[in-house]
């Protein structure tokens, strides 16, 4: 009755606040990072279990990712950037919220992802991927020009990387979702190995850390869906970044972000 008709919160979310201890260490951005890629999908699905009944609404999600995130990131002496200056909260809790959003990867790359989370690599309804598309803000024909779907007969399906063509070159693509990039690296690494792949990055040097940071969603997302067979290409790419990156490095990648380490 003291909720009826007034604005009340759809959940009550708690921080609790714990001294820590003097002698704590310091970490690196990339190892924080790391930990948030390890924790939050555990975290997510507690907090999401049980459909319409779970432990916290979806408007609220935003904010109670914040407590098992700052958890992470306080237990910590410090954070320390790549030059050595303390990450702020403000940085950390950017980093905790960009786990639940699509924004930080273009509109192809959004509709990809959802598609996936939805339907794996099976077919789906066309006139249900119209309307994410148009939601995500691209177009079933964009998605077809960019070479991440196929449809017909009413009917639409991801793209797997078996199916990605071998003569694929970035700098002439004219549409490249980080999607395709990705699917692209883990095609070379599979058929050619990791020169190859090293290669292949060297001629995106801009798009290595989307690619990296959809790797490792992808990753967390199959691993949470009992996906394994899904799950393995992205963790073999994973696994296998630094000498990718190595090879790249060789073959005079200009532009690279070099602490891009596993």
């Amino acid at each position: 009755m003291i909720s009826s008709g007034t604005n009340a919160l759809a959940s009550s979310i708690v921080l609790v606040c714990r001294q820590r201890m003097a002698d704590t260490a310091t970490v690196s951005r990339r190892e924080f990072i790391r930990e948030l890629n390890a924790t939050l999908p555990e975290a997510l699905d507690e907090m999401t279990r049980g459909g319409v009944n779970s432990p916290v609404a979806p408007v609220d999600l935003s904010q109670a990712i914040i407590g098992p995130g700052m958890a992470i990131f306080s237990q910590y002496t410090a954070v320390l950037e790549a030059d050595g200056t303390p990450m702020t909260v403000r940085t950390a809790l950017q980093l905790i919220n960009r786990f639940l959003t699509e924004d930080d990867f273009d509109h192809d790359t959004q509709f990809c992802l959802y598609w996936f989370d939805q339907h794996g690599w099976a077919t789906g309804k066309y006139g249900e991927a119209d309307v994410l598309a148009r939601a995500k803000g691209t177009s079933v024909a964009g998605l077809a020009e960019a070479g991440v779907v196929a449809s017909g007969k009413g009917d639409l399906r991801l793209l797997k990387w078996t199916e990605l063509p071998h003569d694929w070159r970035p700098e002439t693509d004219t549409r490249t979702p980080v999607w395709e990039a990705l699917h692209q690296l883990i095609r070379a690494l599979n058929q050619d190995g990791e020169s190859a792949a090293g290669a292949l990055l060297a001629s995106m040097p801009t798009r290595a850390e989307p690619i990296r940071t959809l790797g490792y969603r992808l990753y967390t997302l199959c691993d949470r869906k009992g996906w394994a067979e899904e799950a393995r290409a992205y963790n073999e790419l994973i696994t296998a970044w630094s000498a990718i990156e190595q090879a790249a490095d060789e073959v005079g990648i200009v532009g690279s972000q070099a602490q891009l380490d596993i």
